[in-house]
């Protein structure tokens, strides 16, 4: 079962403290009369689907196997934001975030999870990939194709705030990259250029699906610099035929990673619930999930399954490959003064 709550409604979450155990190993008998289990997941904006769909998943698996109830509740919000909400006391379980600095920031700024939380599971700890593309209108009627038409007169862009959401930073870094790779380019024409792409920004929303809202619902922009998760499900969900996808030559490799939050399971007693569900996500069938919600499975099979769904990318960079990782693009990009600042404060 799933129910969505805001942050300020889930800060005051109180459940039961109930120890439990792993798919592989059933529980108790005694466990079959507990009370059911209550796990949050504070997750960034554009996940609401597929963790309705997981969660439905997951829940429905371990009812049927333990006759236990487990209900998930979901938090949703820019990912930068909802770490800070962690940080500050939101009693995830689990954190589901868009980016592995704003799951950082739970071991550096309140150590509610140990400094190796990305070596507790594979890839980093990050289930599946995306990558940032740009979502038109139909018939693409200002001929975008690439990032430099992104700056041309009468084009406007919406992305939003890379202060406070994790898909902002991925298209930042993502234009970043293509501009500091052109022939000539230096550090001063690659700023010059990011400052003038964002003077074709409208409107900085909170996070991803803010801004899909604005692009799609709100009919503002030209073009939306998206997660290609969500790009796929405007194009084929929220407006058959109303959008198309543009693929950049150059694009960056998202991993969005997953965390158990250490203190908060511990003082709950839901770490074996919480790990299990993390676990599901790389199951076969948390892959399907995954793939179906058009998220890049990390599965060999389930990637090629869906292969044909997703768009190729001529060329795809790393943060650790283009900006020496997280740490370094967030001190040097995001943080107060950075290049961010410089270029949208001037």
């Amino acid at each position: 079962m799933t129910a969505r709550i805001t942050r300020r409604s889930a800060a005051g979450l109180i459940a039961a403290a109930l120890s439990g155990g792993y798919l592989a190993a059933r529980p108790r008998a005694a466990r079959a009369a507990d009370a059911p289990i209550t796990l949050l997941n504070v997750s960034y904006d554009a996940t609401r689907e597929l963790y309705e769909a997981i969660d439905a998943a997951f829940t429905a698996q371990w009812l049927s196997q333990y006759r236990q109830k487990i209900s998930v509740l979901q938090s949703h919000g820019g990912s930068g934001q909802q770490a800070s909400a962690i940080v500050n006391g939101l009693q995830a379980d689990v954190a589901t975030l868009g980016s592995a600095f704003d799951v950082m920031q739970l071991y550096t700024q309140a150590h509610l999870i140990p400094e190796n939380w990305a070596a507790r599971l594979p890839y980093n700890s990050s289930p599946y990939t995306s990558t940032i593309v740009f979502l038109v209108r139909r018939g693409n009627p200002k001929n975008v194709r690439d990032w430099a038409d992104l700056v041309r007169p009468g084009v406007q862009v919406v992305t939003p705030n890379p202060k406070t959401s994790g898909a902002a930073r991925w298209a930042y870094l993502a234009a970043w990259a293509w501009a500091s790779r052109r022939s000539g380019s230096t550090e001063a024409t690659t700023k010059s250029f990011m400052k003038t792409l964002y003077q074709h920004v409208p409107v900085l929303d909170a996070g991803a699906r803010g801004a899909t809202d604005t692009f799609v619902e709100r009919g503002i922009g030209d073009v939306l610099l998206s997660w290609e998760n969500e790009a796929l499900l405007a194009a084929q969900k929220l407006g058959r035929g109303m959008f198309s996808i543009v693929v950049p030559a150059l694009s960056i490799l998202a991993e969005p990673p997953v965390t158990v939050v250490d203190k908060v399971v511990d003082q709950r007693g839901t770490r074996r619930f919480a790990e299990a569900y993390l676990q599901f996500l790389y199951t076969p069938q948390g892959q399907q999930i995954i793939a179906e919600n058009f998220y890049r499975p990390r599965s060999p099979a389930a990637a090629q399954q869906y292969a044909a769904q997703f768009p190729a990318v001529a060329q795809m960079v790393s943060v650790e490959q283009a900006f020496g990782g997280w740490a370094r693009a967030q001190a040097v990009h995001f943080a107060d003064g950075g290049t961010f600042d410089q270029i949208y404060g001037q």
